[in-house]
């Protein structure tokens, strides 16, 4: 049955769950957010009115009466769907999700956002792993259309259907990945890219400036338009058998960080939310970025399902 479910919890009032909410909240669904942390409920609430401001401005007051907040997990006990999105501690979620088969009606059918831990792991905790699926959203979460929904091994055909209804009712394009394999799809891919371009940092082929100039003006603008198996096609699997029977010997292939990823995070320079990583970031820079690249992504991918929408 691929009846989408109208009735939703989100478990964690962070960027993802928060982003989450408004998702479904700006579809028309009403949508309970619940986080028992001291002050995380308003700031969320700040956030959503934030960030609805930037894309759907005429929406602020209808989406935030939709959105219900709670700091009790009780709260979520008479919906039909409820997606966790708690940090990436995979005891915590277990823990969380033993909670909830406890509180939550048999049918509810329960999703966990996870960015690469195991869907099998997290499922162990509930009874009811038969309606227990990952949902992988990607960071603005109301704003990246694509999902990545992951089977545990007992997920059955129906929970898949019905979630899957669910996110493209909320705007999504969901994809399914068969298997529970650790990083799903999106995260193995990234890993690699960014695995590569840590590399060429490293040994000073280029700038970090440069090899992102590369990737966002070559690869960038392509891979939006033509996925890498597509693209192999259109160019030539001979072409790429020939590039690869030299390439591959030479491309970065270690198993563990490397010894620049691992400084980085020992002194402290974690990214934009340190103010300090392969770049510089000023409190006004990462915001005015922050910003920007919301409402940038939003176009983009508004143009994207148009263009897919005519093809």
């Amino acid at each position: 049955m691929d009846t989408p479910l109208q009735n939703l919890a989100v478990i964690g009032a962070g960027a993802m769950g928060s982003g989450i909410a408004a998702l479904f909240a700006s579809k028309g669904l009403d949508v309970v957010l619940v986080d028992p942390m001291e002050g995380a409920l308003d700031r969320a609430r700040a956030v959503i009115e934030r960030q609805l401001n930037v894309y759907a401005p005429g929406q602020v007051a209808a989406v935030m009466q939709r959105i219900r907040m709670a700091p009790g997990l009780d709260a979520a006990a008479a919906c039909d769907l409820v997606i966790e999105a708690v940090p990436e501690n995979l005891e915590l979620k277990r823990g969380l999700f033993a909670q909830l088969d406890t509180l939550c009606k048999p049918e509810a059918i329960f999703a966990t956002n996870t960015s690469g831990l195991s869907i099998n792991a997290i499922a162990s905790a509930v009874t009811r792993r038969d309606r227990f699926v990952g949902t992988h959203f990607f960071t603005p979460a109301d704003v990246i259309p694509l999902v990545e929904v992951v089977r545990n091994d007992a997920t059955s055909e129906d929970t898949v259907a019905r979630v899957m209804a669910t996110l493209r009712l909320g705007g999504k394009r969901p994809v399914l990945v068969r298997q529970d394999i650790p990083g799903f799809i999106a995260n193995r891919i990234q890993h690699a890219l960014a695995r590569e371009a840590i590399s060429l940092l490293e040994k000073g082929v280029a700038s970090a400036e440069d090899i992102d100039e590369v990737v966002k003006w070559s690869l960038g603008i392509r891979l939006a338009l033509s996925g890498p198996l597509e693209q192999r096609d259109m160019n030539g699997i001979d072409v790429h058998y020939a590039i690869a029977s030299y390439l591959y010997k030479d491309l970065e292939n270690r198993t563990e960080p490397s010894d620049l990823l691992k400084s980085k995070v020992e002194n402290g320079q974690l990214g934009a939310k340190s103010g300090q990583g392969f770049y510089a970031w000023s409190p006004e820079r990462r915001e005015r970025v922050l910003r920007e690249k919301s409402a940038a992504l939003g176009e983009l991918a508004a143009w994207l399902n148009a263009k897919a929408g005519d093809s």
